[in-house]
């Protein structure tokens, strides 16, 4: 029963508009077939991409890596992988031997490391065509026709991404093999090339970076809106139940 139709209408009118705005928002209207929350995703992973590059200094940071040798043997989980990253390593100028899902790799970490962050830094700047071009092969079609395999996630929509993701497997198993074998120098190199330069590689490859500064009218606007959005709903669900005649209100303070 409403008891304070003036409330209640108010709650009802910001209701109703909250839920129309909320339609527009899912229309694709925004730009390039993108509805609103697209249009703001893909906005905060451009403006983050503007500021993750950190490529350059792991680069040179892995030069004190050059000369230091390594063995290990390290298993991944699929066949396509093992071949894959055994193609990757021979490139770098490791010694695989393939052995199934195992792969025993010795070699220099910094030529391997090396390797591995030439590759991502090409990613980054959506070079893919670089990347394929380095093992040879003509494009990322030829590179998903030999190492997709059945069981390949759909997300590797591309070859080029393939060999990123098979640079981040086998070297995420070295990182936790030198852990074991207590190499933790050579663990922390792998790591900083892992997390600074083959993540940001993979994650934001096809992405156009864009810098904050130029975009912060955009990105405060974004924000702002998302304050104000919230308590619209907020408030209408508020005066809704003051008309319905539900408030809190201070319980009685008890004696004794």
């Amino acid at each position: 029963m409403i008891r304070d139709k003036k409330h209640f209408s108010l709650g009802l009118v910001l209701l109703i508009s909250f839920f129309a705005v909320l339609f527009w928002i899912f229309t694709p209207t925004f730009g390039d077939g993108q509805n609103g929350l697209q249009f703001a995703d893909d906005m905060f992973n451009k403006l983050s991409k503007g500021s993750s590059y950190f490529i350059p200094k792991v680069a040179e940071k892995n030069e004190k890596a050059n000369g230091t040798n390594f063995d290990v043997a390290v298993k991944v989980d699929k066949p396509e992988v093992a071949e894959s990253a055994a193609m990757l390593l021979t490139h770098a100028g490791a010694e695989v031997v393939v052995n199934g899902l195992e792969l025993s790799i010795k070699g220099d970490l910094g030529k391997v490391l090396t390797s591995a962050i030439e590759d991502a830094d090409a990613m980054f700047h959506n070079d893919g065509a670089k990347v394929v071009e380095k093992y040879g092969y003509s494009d990322g079609d030829a590179i998903l026709a030999k190492f997709r395999g059945e069981q390949t996630a759909d997300s590797h929509a591309k070859g080029e991404k393939i060999l990123a993701s098979s640079w981040w497997q086998v070297l995420s198993k070295m990182d936790k093999r030198l852990q074991l074998d207590k190499k933790t120098g050579e663990a922390k190199m792998v790591s900083d090339v892992l997390k600074k330069a083959v993540e940001p590689g993979y994650n934001y490859y096809g992405i156009e970076a864009k810098s904050v500064s130029e975009n912060a009218v955009v990105m405060t606007g974004i924000l702002v809106f998302y304050v104000f959005y919230t308590l619209w709903f907020g408030f209408a669900v508020f005066y809704i139940f003051e008309g319905l005649g539900l408030a809190m209100t201070k319980g009685a303070k008890a004696e004794h």
